[in-house]
């Protein structure tokens, strides 16, 4: 990895680090949390408390993304689907984590999609 390219993941880090002071997820209120790389983008709503995963979506699935999956439109899907799966196990209301990224682009979108499907945050 190069000099830069560590000092961007290392700057990621820190900001997350300080968004996860403020955010956590507990049972009546689960952390929808997400993560972009350049290729996918993935979501999961967790239970702090327990330390469980209640729903995940991601591009990497089969069938989820099938116009690509680095893009505002595959994103836009994980979050649909992440909120469909999070509303099937029971959750209504989420906490947003959004991992040191800025609230831009497909991590936006993913926020965006699942309010649209239903989550509360």
């Amino acid at each position: 990895m190069s000099d830069k390219a560590q000092r961007k993941r290392e700057g990621r880090i820190r900001r997350h680090r300080r968004v996860r002071k403020q955010v956590r997820g507990t049972a009546s209120r689960p952390r929808l949390a997400v993560y972009r790389s350049n290729r996918h983008i993935s979501a999961q709503v967790i239970d702090d408390m327990t330390g469980r995963t209640l729903a995940a979506a991601s591009t990497v699935e089969t069938g989820v993304a099938d116009s690509g999956t680095g893009n505002i439109a595959a994103a836009s899907e994980v979050g649909k689907l992440v909120a469909e799966r999070a509303r099937a196990a029971g959750v209504e209301k989420v906490v947003f984590d959004r991992g040191g990224f800025l609230y831009h682009g497909r991590v936006a979108a993913v926020a965006d999609a699942a309010r649209n499907a239903g989550l509360e945050f």
